[in-house]
């Protein structure tokens, strides 16, 4: 697993999020420049996973004083004994972790096969997170997810879902068991990691969690090209104005 130096907080440039540099394209999207850009550190990470995410990314946080410090995505369509979680400053466009994530108990064993915004499920849930504030419970340090995405994830909070640390998510569970152990829905992490990582996205940040099911893909606003014409609230209380992300048809991997 891969950990690197935690980012300035809020320290984001609009233009960081927006890809307004000289050498992107007038033709591109902004979140298609901003994918370019976060590839080259992530190359494990699959760059059409990455283009949903940063494309719904772009449609919550369109403003420039809306923009988060940083970008987490999972990848579920993953087997758990890979790393799958990836966290990126936006402000550096730089790659801050790469990490396992544990799913659901009920979501599959080594593959993730099933998902639910239903307390008592024991799944985990898909779609686009808002990171909120950072707690001690009984799974330890912990940082509570707001769902975006109603119908998909958005009770997500009173089923706490929340990131934390596992014993097991290790190598040695992967080895004695053929993949990580399980949560209750939770995107579980490294125990040694869970302080550092959580301290770096808490506090309003953007977490997406991909899986090619194909009713979320047709059915999420933050997917549609035009974004949905809603706007979905990032950092606490600021609502993120939708920009304009052109035409055009996303497809999932």
């Amino acid at each position: 697993m891969t950990a690197f130096t935690r980012p300035s907080r809020w320290g984001i440039a609009a233009c960081a999020l927006l890809g307004l540099t000289p050498l992107a394209s007038a033709q591109q999207r902004p979140s298609e420049a901003l994918t370019e850009r976060l590839a080259r550190s992530a190359p494990a990470l699959d760059r059409k996973v990455l283009a949903l995410a940063t494309h719904a990314l772009s449609c919550a946080a369109g403003r420039p004083d809306a923009a988060p410090a940083t970008l987490s995505v999972i990848d579920y369509s993953l087997p758990s004994t890979k790393p799958r979680l990836w966290v990126f400053d936006l402000a550096q466009q730089t790659l801050l972790f790469e990490e396992w994530v544990a799913h659901g108990r009920n979501t599959g064993a080594n593959l993730a096969t099933r998902f639910s915004n239903e307390s008592g499920s024991y799944m985990s849930s898909l779609g686009a997170f808002r990171t909120e504030e950072a707690y001690v419970g009984h799974n330890g340090y912990s940082l509570r997810l707001k769902g975006l995405e109603p119908g998909i994830n958005d009770k997500a909070r009173e089923r706490a879902i929340v990131i934390h640390g596992a014993p097991y998510v290790s190598q040695a569970l992967i080895s004695s068991q053929g993949r990580l152990g399980r949560s209750l829905g939770c995107p579980a992490v490294r125990s040694a990691v869970a302080r550092p990582l959580i301290d770096s996205i808490r506090g309003g940040s953007f977490v997406f969690a991909y899986y090619p099911d194909e009713r979320w893909l047709k059915q999420s606003q933050l997917l549609n090209s035009d974004c949905g014409n809603a706007a979905v609230p990032l950092r606490g209380s600021r609502t993120a104005a939708m920009p304009s992300a052109g035409s055009g048809n996303l497809n999932s991997p």
